[in-house]
């Protein structure tokens, strides 16, 4: 009986106690906003991500939240949570497709694609980019021509271009190492359609003598000195540098 009306004084007590008060309750939209960016440019990117969201919620339309939309995707990024980022990216081009800062949007999802796998241990020992899997650099490829067929007097423009010759150098440098691969294992055939592939689709990266010379050797292997001469003659041709170096048909490119 006593632990009973210990148990009730002690509840009756505690609803005197002031309840702890949303600090957030009385936020204007403006104030959320500032408090988000500031959180976002301290690098608390899990707080920014709950303010940007709950400003969203509490005041869904106006100029505050349109931009919430976007620096949300932003904080994500930041934030190591690219499906999440891409997802805000995504539905903020689908609800503002003519908003003045809708290109950011589409550069940031190429940016998102194109750093996805670099964490800590990357960091600490950088990996050739080619060596890579090439599925979210193909990936990142695709939005930063998106951004660039869409907007090309974007600010952005320039550093998509840039990023998308680079991309293009490691996905053509990316397949040249499997068309090694498949050679080194005399999967000739496979060899040769890699460096077909890379000389289509990557015509201006670097790899293209590179392939060249592979395919060359696919076809001596294959014996079909028609092509392997055809190769060749296209190598001496585009990169005379390439085809003086050593002979042709026993030169391997050591990766």
């Amino acid at each position: 009986m006593i632990l009973i009306v210990l148990l009730l004084a002690a509840t009756s007590a505690c609803s005197w106690l002031p309840k702890e008060q949303d600090k957030t309750k009385n936020w204007s939209a403006n104030r959320f906003y500032t408090e988000a960016t500031s959180a976002l440019n301290n690098g608390d990117y899990e707080q920014a991500i709950k303010y940007f969201e709950t400003l969203e919620a509490r005041y869904p339309f106006g100029r505050y939240a349109q931009q919430a939309q976007l620096e949300v995707a932003y904080a994500y990024y930041k934030y190591d949570e690219p499906e999440s980022a891409i997802a805000a990216a995504d539905r903020f081009i689908k609800l503002h497709p003519r908003h003045p800062h809708v290109d950011y949007a589409y550069y940031l999802k190429g940016l998102i694609n194109f750093n996805r796998g670099k964490g800590l241990l990357q960091r600490i020992f950088p990996q050739d980019p080619a060596t890579r899997d090439p599925g979210s650099a193909r990936q990142a490829f695709l939005d930063f021509r998106e951004l660039v067929k869409k907007f090309p007097n974007s600010k952005y423009a320039k550093d998509a271009y840039e990023r998308m010759n680079f991309l293009r150098n490691n996905l053509a440098t990316h397949e040249v190492y499997v068309a090694q691969y498949y050679m080194k294992r005399g999967a000739y055939v496979a060899a040769a359609n890699r460096c077909t592939y890379v000389i289509e689709h990557y015509d201006k990266s670097t790899s293209v003598p590179k392939a060249l010379i592979i395919q060359a050797q696919a076809y001596d292997k294959l014996q079909l000195p028609r092509l392997a001469a055809d190769t060749r003659k296209v190598l001496r041709v585009n990169f005379p540098s390439y085809a003086a170096a050593k002979p042709v048909s026993k030169w391997w490119w050591p990766f």
